[in-house]
C-alpha cells in the first residue's frame, strides 16, 4: 500500500505516511516489562517538575544576588573587532570609536542572570564567568587584571 501512494502528492497521505514512525510503540504493549518502564517514567514526572521548580527557585534567589553584585559590571570594548582591554571606561571606549558591550553572559537582568547560572550549574563556561567576576570592577568600568 505504501509503495503504490509513494508517487502521489496529496499532503494527507504524507500524514499517514509518517505514522509509521510510531509503529516501534507497538512493542510497549506487548512487553510486560517495557508497559512498566514506562509506566514508571509516567508516574515520576510529577517528582520531577517538583525537583524543577525547586532549581528554579534556587536559581531566581542567586540570580537576584548576582543582579545586585554583577549588574552592569561585566562590559568590555570591542574596537576593530577585537577586545580591547586598555580602553577601560565606557567613556574612553566610545572615544577611541569602540563598541561598548556586555559579555553574553551577565547579570545585567533576571533572565540573563538565570541563563548566566544555568550555564554554570551545566559547567559550560563557569571558569569565564568566574574570571569576569573576579575582575569585574565597578558600573561602565571593564574588566581590571585582579582587581
Amino acid at each position: 500500500m505504501d509503495m503504490t501512494l509513494a508517487n502521489i502528492d496529496i499532503p494527507a497521505i504524507k500524514i499517514l505516511r509518517l505514522l509509521r514512525t510510531l509503529r516501534p510503540l507497538r512493542v510497549i504493549s506487548h512487553n510486560r516489562s517495557m508497559k512498566l518502564i514506562v509506566s514508571a517514567l509516567f508516574e515520576s514526572v510529577g517528582a520531577i517538575a517538583n525537583v524543577v521548580l525547586v532549581v528554579v527557585a534556587c536559581w531566581l534567589m542567586f540570580g537576584i544576588f548576582g543582579m545586585n553584585l554583577f549588574a552592569g559590571k561585566f562590559y568590555y570594548c570591542l574596537k576593530d573587532g577585537a577586545t580591547d582591554y586598555t580602553l577601560l571606561t565606557l567613556y574612553t571606549c566610545e572615544k577611541a570609536g569602540g563598541n561598548w558591550q556586555p559579555w553574553y553572559e551577565n547579570f545585567d537582568n533576571i533572565l540573563q542572570a538565570i541563563l548566566c547560572l544555568f550555564c554554570e550549574s551545566s559547567s559550560e563556561s563557569w571558569p569565564d564567568v568566574m574570571y569576569r567576576a573576579m575582575d569585574a570592577s565597578a558600573v561602565d568600568y571593564g574588566p581590571v587584571y585582579e582587581s
